[in-house]
């Protein structure tokens, strides 16, 4: 897949189950579903990749 910008994670499709490793991939279904609140909420820019990296840590 490649280098994926924060900003496009949440237009991915997502996996059809979750692997729960401790670094979640990107197309893990909670990591685009916290992307797409993010975005919801207006975050852009810096505080959008460090979203994504708290997304993905969880």
């Amino acid at each position: 897949m490649g280098k994926v910008k924060a900003k496009q994670v949440s237009s991915l499709k997502p996996k059809k189950k979750c692997c729960r490793k401790k670094t979640r991939c990107l197309t893990c279904p909670v990591v685009i579903t916290r992307m797409k609140k993010c975005e919801a909420a207006g975050i852009r820019g810096k505080e959008l990749k460090k979203a994504l990296e708290r997304a993905r840590a969880a």
